[in-house]
């Protein structure tokens, strides 16, 4: 795959899900459902899904998760441009039920991820993917998962400022990948980027500071800061000063996992297609509630004439919506067909 010009860029780890059958607890539990999750991959899946071409750029193990990884993300009309490792296995992670939604217990160390490096980046297929890219989106795991002398970050802003796409940093943190280690290095990532999604509390766990004005002051003045403070609202903070603010929208939470990946999809969705700031954020938490209102770690979006509908709706009619797993409950949609995902 990866013949066609694609306009977003995934970068980072996808590993294979695994989840008690019926919610069981995992000690219990004689059979385990299969998915594929990971930050990166997960943020590719929904982008193609709302019809932004995209590809993802990994390594995976030559082994049969590996396979489960590329047919399933290429199913959802995702580019995979992804070296096979013979030795090193591809990544994965076990979701047990608890509740406040699961815990999470990962088995990714030495996987082939952790491998990338400089190389990767200049394949033939990469390499025309990036040159094609108007962003490239990649998170603090990837920072956090490499291998110690990977030159991996340090080629991506070599070549982002040869090509010239915009890079989008999720800060994602992961307490349990910095553990006893600098976190310079994912500083520094997020100093570089052209936008960077994170959550005022995990900015608070990981860098001490979490106002926009704090951020500001910590992280420089290259970025775009897309801060999402809590379930309340997200904000867009522009270098130039200027700023907007959307509340989230009410949902009937199922559970949390993946919803931030959701949101930064259908945030950099509207990016490339050139829609402003509000409708931005705007699709950014419709895509997440979706996330929200599913027991996986993705959902399909809602198709392509509701969001229309919801980004330019008014604010009354954008704070009396819901999204549950039945649907999108909002006066802007006229019929309870149109709110169907």
């Amino acid at each position: 795959m990866g013949s066609r010009e694609v306009r977003a860029v995934c970068l980072g780890e996808a590993m294979v899900v695994l989840r008690p059958e019926g919610d069981r607890p995992l000690a219990e539990a004689a059979t385990l459902r299969r998915s594929v999750g990971g930050a990166e991959a997960n943020v590719a899946g929904a982008l193609a899904a709302l019809g932004v071409p995209t590809a993802w750029v990994s390594r995976l193990g030559r082994d049969p998760f590996g396979d489960v990884v590329t047919d399933d993300l290429a199913a959802r009309g995702v580019d995979v441009l992804a070296e096979r490792d013979p030795e090193r296995p591809t990544g994965l992670y076990v979701k047990e039920p608890a509740p406040d939604g699961s815990r999470m217990h990962y088995y990714r160390a030495g996987s082939a991820a952790a491998a990338m490096d400089a190389d990767l980046l200049d394949g033939p297929g990469v390499a025309q993917a990036l040159a094609s890219a108007e962003v490239v989106h990649t998170s603090g795991i990837t920072a956090g998962i490499l291998e110690e002398g990977s030159a991996l970050v340090a080629r991506l802003l070599a070549l982002r400022e040869e090509l010239g796409f915009r890079l989008s940093v999720d800060l994602n943190w992961r307490p349990a990948l910095w553990a006893g280690r600098d976190v310079a290095p994912l500083v520094d990532l997020l100093r570089a980027a052209d936008v960077v999604l994170l959550g005022a509390d995990e900015a608070r766990a990981a860098l001490g500071v979490d106002t926009p004005h704090e951020l500001r002051g910590f992280l420089g003045d290259r970025p775009r800061l897309v801060i999402k403070a809590d379930s309340h609202a997200a904000g867009e903070h522009d270098p130039d000063g200027s700023a907007a603010e959307v509340p989230a929208l009410r949902v009937d939470v199922v559970e949390p996992v993946g919803a931030g990946d959701g949101f930064a999809a259908g945030y950099l969705a509207a990016l490339v297609d050139g829609i402003g700031p509000v409708g931005r954020l705007r699709q950014g938490h419709l895509v997440a509630a979706g996330v929200l209102a599913a027991t996986g770690d993705h959902a399909d979006p809602p198709a392509a004439d509701v969001r229309a509908r919801l980004l330019g709706c008014s604010d009354d009619e954008w704070a009396a919506t819901r999204v549950s797993a039945a649907g999108i409950d909002s006066p802007a949609l006229e019929t309870p067909a149109e709110a169907s995902r």
